[in-house]
């Protein structure tokens, strides 16, 4: 359930221009209005000078979420999604300019935001050490939707992506708090030996990994082939040193694939009990996890699809929607 299937919530997104249209999977699915400014410099007038407003373009609404990270200008109430506070624990894994932009969008939320909703007690700590008030935290975690996968789909990905029979997984943007140097060196002390597949687009900074006969870079995969390529999976790695909630992690689990993830941070709270945990600053241990994971595959996929069927996200719409009538009154 999306947030306009609610009874009585109709959304409107509000978003800058772009120089170029966005991919299939990016397209919003609702109703939008567009600022006059692209999206860099909005930003910063935003930040900066407090406008446009999105009643510019909007007309009168009653509640302005920000599920980005730069709170719109607005009459209106303003409820924020924080989604992690990654830049505080390490800076040097953002570029100089990014950390500013989010120290100052920190600001703004915990100035001006009525409420602040965190996909995972982990953020909902992180947010109170950043000085957002515990009554105006509230825990709305993500929910995951799986599709029926055969055989058939499941060989079209592997021809797609020049894809082994076997292999391992990672999704994710490819940025260095995603762990992949200490993944990669984990698989050559690992007993396993079937080679990594990584999927996902470059983000920012170096990731320390090279391709290579261990290690395949497919890119960004539409959302059309995601299931196929999880459910084909042998494992899913997802060793990340932080995250604010995981979201591949809890959609591996949604088709049956056995999970390797990080202890102490939210994906160890979204695997719930249904992964094999691994220190992630530690190689030796992500390869005993990697190796784990294979040998316990039938056990770790029953307890991974249980896990995921308890995350709809219907209640996600709720816990918003729940959001948006307590600031409203």
């Amino acid at each position: 359930m999306a947030l306009a299937d609610v009874p009585g919530v109709e959304v409107i997104g509000v978003a800058g221009r772009h120089r170029h249209p966005p991919e299939p999977s990016f397209v919003p699915t609702v109703n939008m209005r567009y600022m006059s400014l692209r999206a860099p410099i909005l930003y910063e007038t935003w930040l900066r000078l407090g406008w446009p407003t999105v009643e510019g373009v909007t007309g009168e609404v009653d509640v302005v979420h920000c599920t980005g990270f730069v709170p719109p200008p607005s009459k209106a109430p303003l409820v924020s999604t924080l989604h992690d506070v990654a830049w505080r624990h390490r800076p040097d894994h953002f570029t100089r300019h990014g950390v500013r932009v989010f120290e100052r969008s920190l600001a703004e939320v915990r100035r001006r935001a009525d409420l602040v909703l965190c996909p995972s007690t982990v953020t909902m700590l992180d947010a109170e050490r950043a000085g957002i008030s515990v009554e105006r935290l509230r825990l709305v975690p993500w929910g995951v939707e799986a599709f029926e996968v055969d055989e058939t789909q499941k060989a079209a990905v592997r021809v797609a992506h020049g894809l082994p029979r076997e292999y391992l997984l990672f999704v994710g943007t490819v940025e260095p708090r995603k762990n992949l140097g200490r993944l990669v060196e984990a698989l050559e002390r690992a007993e396993c030996d079937l080679p990594l597949v990584v999927a996902g687009s470059v983000g920012w900074g170096d990731s320390g990994v090279a391709p290579s006969a261990r290690v395949q870079f497919i890119g960004f995969v539409p959302e059309a082939q995601l299931p196929a390529l999880y459910a084909g999976a042998a494992v899913f790695c997802y060793p990340s040193e932080r995250e604010g909630f995981g979201m591949p992690v809890l959609e591996a689990m949604s088709y049956g694939t056995p999970v390797v993830t990080s202890i102490g941070t939210s994906t160890e709270e979204v695997a719930g009990g249904a992964a094999v945990l691994v220190d992630p600053f530690d190689v030796d241990d992500i390869a005993r996890g990697v190796d784990e994971a294979m040998a316990r595959r039938a056990e770790l996929s029953v307890w991974g699809l249980r896990r995921a069927a308890r995350r709809h996200w219907s209640e996600t719409a709720r816990l918003t929607v729940d959001a948006y009538r307590e600031v409203m009154r």
